[in-house]
């Protein structure tokens, strides 16, 4: 038997779009309720009909894309599910911006640049914003536009570091559901999400919502097989037959996007050390590793000392086909890094624990390595992890989200520092 939902003490409604509605909490302060509707709308609601059980889908679609997300390192306004057709989120005031992040060039693109071919690859992406205005068709803006619109949610004003920060943060989400996608064989083609500022941090946070209304996707970059909202837009005529179509095209997004929550066969990092002198070394490895989603191991065995344990280790690791690599982490005279390279076909990286007497000295025996040798050397152990990492990212989408959203969040933390230090020095 499925339990009901707890019960909340649903407040004030703060705004109504077309396809949802948005509730204070009033036992939960700084948050709201976000309920679905059963509605599906085109050309500004121009068309618009109802698609029973439409709330439900579309609730359950952002909920597997928000969670993917945050899953990943992306601050986003969602909190948890609550019911079929609503979730709770951080309460945010919205900036009235739609951001649009394009791969294929299609549909409103096409008409606004005649000469343009269907199907244009953009690499980089193509970033636009459109003002929401639903009265002007929500017209195009440039960036000197929202800047000169002095917008200041929840009290933050919207400035060029504000700006840059959305602009970067919309890349890096396209990218890491693109990358998802593509395990479904599916492609990305555009997407369309809103920030908000959350009223009690005043942190520009991914809000609104990112469903099947949000994007187009194309299964194995075919046009003809859509499943997004174009579909519905494209009726020539509403009809039930028509309805139940759009309703089943949903449905496929609402069952594939839960696989993207789904890891990749998982890879491992086996960290091999000459001593356990060298474990607070190691375990540096093992916690970075752990933050990117790899599963990381520690084993201790010498290469000078012990040669054959050395190599009966590896084989173990060889031979049950799980993806491995090795870290090598051996002092002084570092013989484990290049006896696991000379020996296994599988990636091998030095991460020597150097010290400040003889450290100087001592690195050599990792960055001079016999010809036929192909193991990198990496001081710092986080590093070696994070390389460790992007190995795996190629192949397990996850761990490469978790790199993307990592790369973003140094980015912005950095251009916030940088922010209050200018606002420090005026």
């Amino acid at each position: 038997m499925t339990s009901s939902p707890p019960e909340l003490k649903v407040g004030q409604k703060l705004n109504e779009g077309k396809t949802k509605q948005i509730f204070l909490l009033e036992d939960q302060p700084g948050m709201v309720l976000v309920q679905s509707k059963d509605q599906i709308t085109a050309g500004n609601a121009v068309r618009k009909d109802q698609m029973e059980g439409k709330a439900a889908i579309a609730n359950g679609t952002a909920g597997c894309v928000f969670r993917l997300l945050q899953d990943c390192g992306i601050k986003t306004a969602f909190v948890k599910q609550h019911s079929d057709t609503a979730f709770i989120a951080a309460h945010c005031e919205m900036i009235p911006i739609e951001w649009v992040c394009r791969r294929v060039a299609t549909g409103s693109f096409l008409k606004r640049n005649p000469g343009v071919k269907e199907g244009y690859r953009f690499s980089p992406l193509k970033m636009e914003m459109f003002f929401k205005d639903d009265a002007n068709n929500d017209p195009q803006w440039s960036e000197e536009q929202l800047l000169e619109a002095k917008f200041s949610p929840a009290g933050l004003a919207i400035g060029q570091c504000e700006v840059d920060v959305m602009s970067r943060s919309t890349v890096a989400i396209f990218e890491i559901l693109e990358k998802s996608w593509a395990t479904q064989d599916c492609t990305l083609v555009d997407m369309k999400i809103e920030f908000g500022v959350n009223v009690k941090t005043q942190e520009i946070v991914l809000a609104d919502v990112i469903d099947n209304d949000s994007w187009r996707l194309w299964p194995a970059g075919d046009r003809s097989q859509q499943k997004d909202k174009q579909v519905y837009r494209d009726l020539k005529e509403v009809t039930p037959e028509a309805m139940q179509m759009v309703k089943r095209n949903f449905e496929w997004v609402s069952e594939r996007v839960k696989l993207l929550l789904e890891p990749r066969a998982g890879g491992r990092v086996v960290v091999l050390m000459g001593s356990t002198s060298d474990l607070a070394h190691c375990e540096k490895i093992r916690k970075a590793c752990t933050s990117l989603g790899v599963r990381c191991i520690l084993r201790v065995t010498s290469a000078h000392k012990g040669p054959d344990e050395t190599l009966r280790i590896k084989a173990q690791y060889e031979g049950d086909g799980v993806p491995t690599v090795f870290v090598a982490v051996a002092g002084r005279s570092n013989g484990l890094g290049p006896v696991m390279s000379g020996n296994t076909a599988y990636p091998v990286i030095n991460c020597p624990p150097l010290t400040p007497d003889w450290g100087a000295q001592d690195v050599w025996s990792s960055l001079r390595m016999p010809s036929g040798l192909g193991c990198s050397t990496i001081l710092s152990p986080e590093a070696a992890a994070q390389f460790a990492a992007q190995i795996f990212g190629l192949t397990d989408h996850l761990v490469w989200g978790k790199l993307r959203a990592s790369m973003l969040n140094t980015w912005v933390a950095l251009k916030l520092a940088d922010q209050k230090l200018q606002a420090c020095s005026l």
